[in-house]
């Protein structure tokens, strides 16, 4: 499958929340996401936020392997086995972000979805 026509995986990061979203070729609709908000992670932040509540990230590595663990699942219960990354969208993220986000990426390819481009990353 060319380049193209492969599912976009698009990430939206700050400091409260790791969302990711893969969207179909000629749509551009959203198929399937994950996100740090998610009520599996609700208990977790209440009681990081209760424990220092000047904390300012709200996700950690941990969480990141988790959000590519439910989106990977998704994916392959979809049928979608592969997808592509906006190497220009990720390069322009700040370094510390990108630092952050290779354990998703991991994960993900861990589960079995192949993703084109976290290497050059």
């Amino acid at each position: 499958m060319d380049r193209a026509s492969r599912h976009l995986l698009r990430l939206v990061v700050s400091c409260r929340k790791l969302s990711a979203e893969v969207s179909s070729p000629h749509s551009q609709t959203i198929i399937a996401m994950a996100t740090s908000t998610e009520p599996e992670f609700a208990l977790k932040q209440r009681a990081l936020l209760a424990r220092n509540p000047s904390s300012k990230l709200l996700w950690t590595p941990r969480t990141a392997v988790r959000v590519g663990e439910i989106l990977a699942n998704r994916l392959l219960g979809l049928g979608i086995d592969g997808v592509t990354v906006d190497l220009d969208e990720e390069l322009a993220r700040p370094p510390h972000w990108r630092r952050s986000l290779s354990p998703f990426f991991e994960s993900v390819q861990r589960s079995g979805v192949r993703i084109d481009g976290p290497e050059k990353l």
